[in-house]
């Protein structure tokens, strides 16, 4: 028994001289023929020599989403196929293997249906658009759907056609996403039914006009040129990469190229902490240009990898990524996290497990193993005594925690009174741990509480001594009296 047959035939970008002789005689001949829509210029061929086709327009009306309506015809097609005996013909806009799911869809499923499937191909709107628009593809160019157009596939070196632009709202979301990369003034060009006679509109307008433009239907498309201006470029990572390659290679920056891990490794602490203030000030400027210097520390980095051969900034990022992956089982995986607290659980169970599959573990002589040993002190005590926690060496309430606290202070005023300066220093040390440990039973990170106590402190003595320039006073015209009144009034005023 021969197997069912569906044919899919391209009927060109519009213009029905464009129907190819093989397609049209496909139609001819055919008893029972399928149309995507009718809503296509060479549709007036079929209408004007009596062939009778079914359009699926109405199923554009039935469902909310295009996914549906191309899965309910494939659907359909399949159905009718396998009842027909002659086969049936399913004609598309342009050409079956560009940019129309519906035929991607019957080519997964076909097979399993026990149906043989053709595909005769049709003018593409491409063609129409590499001779309306005088574009080459040679130099590189994207073919985009403007449904799921993202930021990150534009390349502004290539020429980049977007298709299916059906209407405003839809090229308003293509502008919005071109703006992601390109000046607010780019000239871009919307094409509206190229190739087809009297109907052809080509208009070139600046971007931020790309939805204030007429006309969009079923044949628009829009042309973003490629550019040879490297500042297009900015807002991608490649050009970063490219830039600090650049600076370390023969031909860039004497200074760049001397650098080593070691001689900028001061500059990676400071640039963190520059960016922990622009943080703490709550300064969206400040941290935007911050943010961009901690990232050239870890670019420099990397770069001084990628020239040894180790690594290069993208294993760097391959990694992260699958790092993020493996540990949010919860979003990525089967696991589940109603709340903030299972989804700490899955990372540090995930974290476990990713330490054990590595051998990391097997490394490591002690539990308190793994800390930075460059880490501020506030920092490091605190990790080394959730280390401890998690073994079980830690209390169970924070009753004996204060009670510690009182005991290393009671210390520290014996060792004032009658020790050394070192071992005064030493009881300094164990009070600032005991008080490290309560910071952990109360949920407060002991170095972000110490720096919001020092914002604190700053505020308040600023204010003294705007008072006291008010009153035209210097420090040594004061006393401590007069600063501590000052000092309370602030606490009275302020916030903190």
């Amino acid at each position: 028994m021969a197997s069912a047959q569906l044919t899919v035939v391209g009927l060109g970008s519009g213009d029905p001289d464009q129907l190819t002789l093989g397609v049209w005689r496909r139609l001819l001949a055919a008893e029972r023929v399928f149309v995507r829509t009718e809503q296509h210029p060479a549709m007036s061929l079929l209408q004007e020599n009596d062939i009778s086709y079914t359009s699926f327009d109405s199923l554009y009306e039935q469902h909310d989403s295009f996914p549906d309506v191309y899965k309910a015809i494939a659907e359909r097609l399949i159905t009718e196929a396998k009842s027909s005996e002659e086969g049936i013909i399913y004609g598309v806009p342009g050409h079956p293997m560009v940019a129309e799911r519906t035929v991607q869809l019957l080519r997964e499923q076909c097979p399993a249906a026990g149906i043989e499937l053709r595909i005769i191909g049709g003018e593409s709107f491409l063609d129409q658009a590499f001779v309306s628009l005088g574009m080459d593809p040679i130099e590189g160019f994207a073919l985009l759907d403007a449904a799921e157009l993202q930021p990150s596939l534009l390349r502004p070196q290539l020429h980049t056609l977007i298709g299916q632009v059906y209407d405003t709202y839809t090229a308003s979301d293509v502008k919005l996403a071109l703006m992601e990369r390109y000046p607010d003034d780019y000239e871009v060009v919307v094409g509206h039914a190229l190739g087809v006679p009297a109907e052809q509109q080509i208009v070139r307008v600046p971007l931020y006009e790309l939805d204030r433009t007429p006309g969009y239907g079923n044949l628009s498309l829009i042309w973003v040129p490629r550019s040879e201006d490297a500042s297009l470029r900015n807002r991608s990572f490649e050009r970063l990469h490219e830039i600090v390659s650049i600076l370390r290679s023969p031909e860039g920056c004497p200074w760049d190229m001397e650098q080593t891990h070691q001689s900028i490794r001061k500059n990676f602490i400071e640039e963190l902490y520059e960016a922990l203030e622009a943080i703490d000030n709550d300064d969206p400027d400040g941290m935007q240009e911050e943010f961009g210097d901690v990232i050239l520390q870890v670019m420099l980095h990397s770069q001084m990898e990628e020239e040894t051969g180790a690594f290069s900034v993208y294993d760097v990022i391959q990694s992260l990524n699958e790092k993020l992956i493996f540990r949010h089982p919860h979003v990525f995986g089967e696991q589940g996290a109603s709340n903030s607290q299972e989804a700490l659980a899955n990372w540090e169970q995930m974290k476990a497990e990713e330490k054990r599959l590595k051998g990391t573990d097997a490394n490591r002589k002690s539990v308190l193993d793994g800390i930075p040993p460059d880490l501020p002190s506030l920092m490091k005590a605190y990790k080394l005594q959730k280390k401890a926690a998690k073994v079980g060496f830690d209390w169970d309430e924070i009753g004996p925690v204060l009670g510690k606290i009182e005991e290393e202070l009671a210390e520290l005023r014996e060792a004032i009174a009658s020790q050394t300066e070192e071992e005064q220093a030493s009881e300094l040390g164990d009070l600032l741990f005991a008080v490290v440990n309560a910071s952990r039973f109360i949920h407060a990170d002991p170095e972000e509480a110490l720096a919001r106590t020092n914002k604190k402190f700053r505020s308040r003595f600023a204010y003294i001594e705007e008072q006291l320039r008010i009153s035209g006073k210097h420090f040594d015209q004061t006393d401590l009296t007069e600063m501590d009144r000052l000092w309370e009034e602030a606490k009275r005023q302020s916030s903190f």
